[in-house]
């Protein structure tokens, strides 16, 4: 090979060597973008918020997985997530409901106590966060409402409806073949008997004391006098009788929120304190 071929292909071997190093940025630049572009999408999503993960539960609470609604075992997949998730600092329920089943907020609950473990659990209130609803708030660290939001409605009820006169009226007749004399209790074709009326009664007065005394428990500053009489209460005076903690938005419980390690472990490290000196 002569000294001008030689020449020759070093150059176009150079060539080659630059058309590679190229092509090997450019690959390494579409990863980068793409990467940013993710953890960009992760940190500006509306259901995470600089290390806040935000769940709605929005609507009448009932036991399910369905996640069209507050379905009890959906949001507590949400929330477990959440907890167990390392680049998660605080979790934020933004609660817009009047409630619904006492079982779908009590298995919300054991959730939200499971995450409590890892993290703080803050609720942020729309406008309305009464029975099962404001139960599971009462279980949070810390919650947040409106001036206006309506709250507390602590109280249990079921619901009968006796169709009987109507349907003698059309010539419906209802033949129930049954193994027990209150098998069919509360359907429509017939009243109560006096004795289901009592036997119910008790069943819901000790759901209706449960969730009560659960509710005390977990807000040690409010009376018993200002929730059993299952009144609604507007979250301005909610806070007065200790079943709200702060005025505030959602993005005002957030903002606690991303600070909330910090001053829930002064808030313990005084309660130790105040402790031990007692």
């Amino acid at each position: 090979m002569s000294w001008l071929e030689s020449e020759i292909k070093k150059i176009e071997n150079t060539k080659r060597d630059k058309k590679r190093t190229a092509a090997m940025y450019f690959s390494a630049g579409i990863v980068i973008a793409l990467v940013a572009c993710i953890v960009f999408s992760m940190l500006c999503s509306p259901g995470n918020t600089g290390g806040v993960k935000v769940i709605r539960i929005e609507g009448e609470i009932n036991v399910g997985s369905s996640p069209n609604g507050a379905n009890s075992e959906y949001i507590g997949s949400l929330i477990r997530s959440a907890a167990d998730d390392p680049l998660i600092e605080a979790i934020v329920l933004r609660i817009n409901s009047p409630g619904g089943t006492s079982a779908a907020g009590e298995e919300i609950i054991a959730d939200v106590e499971y995450a409590k473990t890892k993290k703080p659990v803050i609720t942020s209130m729309g406008a309305q966060a009464t029975s099962a609803a404001y139960h599971i708030s009462a279980h949070t660290d810390r919650i947040f409402a409106n001036p206006d939001t309506t709250t507390a409605g602590i109280g249990t009820i079921m619901l009968f409806y006796d169709k009987s006169r109507a349907y003698e009226r059309e010539g419906v007749v209802a033949e129930p073949i049954k193994s027990v004399e209150s098998k069919d209790a509360g359907s429509d074709y017939r009243a109560l008997t006096a004795a289901e009326k009592k036997y119910l009664q008790s069943y819901i007065d000790a759901g209706g004391e449960y969730f009560i005394n659960d509710i005390l428990a977990q807000r040690p500053n409010v009376k018993r006098e200002d929730i059993d009489d299952a009144r609604i209460i507007r979250g301005e005076d909610a806070i007065e009788k200790g079943l709200v903690d702060e005025i505030g938005n959602l993005y005002q419980a957030i903002e606690y929120a991303k600070n909330c390690r910090n001053i829930l472990g002064k808030e313990a490290a005084k309660t130790a304190e105040a402790t031990s000196e007692n």
